[in-house]
């Protein structure tokens, strides 16, 4: 037997960063935890305006203090990373998931005294930042979008206005939103009541229906106050349309910006194709070609949209994690088995609000009929498993592909995503013989 060894510092844990700090952020307040000069811990509160959050800054440097962890808190964390990070401070922002089951009083004094104390020992876990480029670009693209949503509520309110007027127009127009439905809309909007002045002047020969089924359905109940609130919704629609058109202004000159310095921004053409709904009136696929190095838009499933997304979120500095599972692990795509006595009896179910994850989630659920590989996968496992999980593990590989091609700057090709028949052979014929054996029966591969 081994001599057992009584050493009295063995399970005390080791400061890593001795010029530590935590601060607990609050709307009013922040209450900061840092190491005094004789080594024991201070705590002050200060106020959140802006030249409080300086003199914070100012007076932490004096202390000596070079790292600070801090926790996410709404969006009140924001201003105090900023003005710590201007100041070049290592900032650590913690999810509160990570030590929010810590025994003891919730007080804002034990928060950063404890975050002080986990901090000093390198035991928190840092939440992913983009740089600053990235969080602009974010910002414009999180305003859009509510944008976007703005204008197909009010989409929405324009076909019950309508309804309540007994104008059948929407229902025969596929597409209300286009040049002659809105057109149509106006009209309605400035008073007309008569179909054939409403119809006059404008091409409805593109349309599908007959001139004599748009009249038809251009009469209805024209009263005041319909009149009215149709007005002011096709007023608000247009201000949420031009809202949107001065934010891709904005992205497209931080676009300009982020482009390598032998790329001209006039070398880029402009967008040749009519815009969808939804999407950028400029070449947004060559501003991502030319940022990133490589084409990602050949990805199976992954519109320029969506890509754009997963940029402003993760940035392109993928050596922030070591390997391609570590990035889907980080994104809540990769399985987390719960082990115990050496079995694996659950899986944990985790959610996230990433935009990056719910953008290959929604790349990963158009896969149901594609033809390629992936879309394979995501059929077969929908067939043997739901299509949750389904969802879950192609756009774990979209994630896995997006990683190497922006880490190692290779092309995207579709060979290297191909599914290997003969495992998924495999696999199946062993399903088939574990059932036979239940019934009595016996599994033999014919060669032919």
């Amino acid at each position: 037997m081994s001599k057992q060894q009584n050493s009295p510092n063995s399970l005390q844990l080791g400061i890593i960063y001795p010029g530590a700090a935590g601060i607990d952020v609050g709307s009013m307040n922040m209450m900061v935890s840092y190491p005094g000069k004789d080594g024991s811990q201070m705590v002050q509160e200060f106020n959140a305006y802006t030249e409080d959050l300086h003199t914070m800054a100012e007076q932490l440097k004096q202390a000596g203090v070079t790292h600070v962890g801090m926790e996410a808190t709404g969006v009140y964390w924001m201003a105090v990373y900023e003005v710590l990070e201007q100041a070049g401070f290592k900032v650590t922002l913690v999810n509160a998931r990570n030590y929010r089951n810590v025994d003891g009083q919730k007080t804002d004094v034990k928060d950063c005294q404890w975050l002080h104390q986990l901090h000093a020992h390198g035991l928190l876990r840092a939440s992913h930042i983009a740089e600053d480029q990235y969080r602009e670009l974010r910002t414009y693209i999180h305003e859009r979008a509510l944008l976007l949503k703005s204008k197909s509520d009010t989409l929405n309110r324009i076909h019950k206005v309508l309804t309540q007027m007994n104008i059948k127009i929407q229902h025969i127009i596929s597409d209300i939103e286009g040049v002659i439905g809105m057109q149509i809309i106006e009209r309605i909007a400035a008073g007309q009541t008569s179909a054939e002045t409403i119809l006059e002047g404008l091409n409805i020969t593109r349309l599908k229906a007959t001139k004599k089924e748009l009249i038809k359905s251009l009469k209805g109940i024209f009263k005041p106050h319909y009149i009215t609130v149709l007005k002011n919704h096709l007023a608000a629609c247009c201000f949420y349309k031009q809202q949107m058109l001065e934010y891709e202004t904005q992205i497209e000159m931080l676009l300009k910006k982020m482009l390598p310095n032998q790329s001209q921004p006039t070398s880029i053409k402009n967008k040749t194709t009519k815009a969808r709904k939804g999407q950028y009136h400029f070449n947004l696929r060559e501003y991502l070609h030319r940022i990133v190095g490589v084409d990602l838009t050949l990805i199976d499933g992954m519109e320029e949209n969506s890509l754009l997304t997963i940029i402003s979120v993760v940035g392109l500095n993928m050596n922030k994690w070591p390997t391609a599972d570590h990035f889907a692990s980080w994104l809540n795509l990769a399985a987390r088995p719960k082990k115990s006595g050496g079995k694996i009896i659950g899986y944990q179910k985790r959610f996230t609000n990433n935009p990056a994850t719910q953008a290959f989630r929604l790349a990963a659920q158009t896969m149901w009929q594609h033809k390629g590989s992936l879309g394979h996968l995501y059929r077969r496992l929908s067939h043997t498993k739901g299509t949750k999980k389904a969802i879950k593990a192609v756009a774990r590989r979209l994630a896995i592909i997006f990683y190497n091609m922006v880490k190692k700057q290779t092309s995207y090709d579709p060979k290297k995503v191909v599914l290997d028949e003969e495992k998924i052979k495999a696999r199946r014929v062993a399903r088939l013989r574990k059932e036979a054996e239940k019934l009595g029966c016996r599994v033999e591969i014919l060669t032919t």
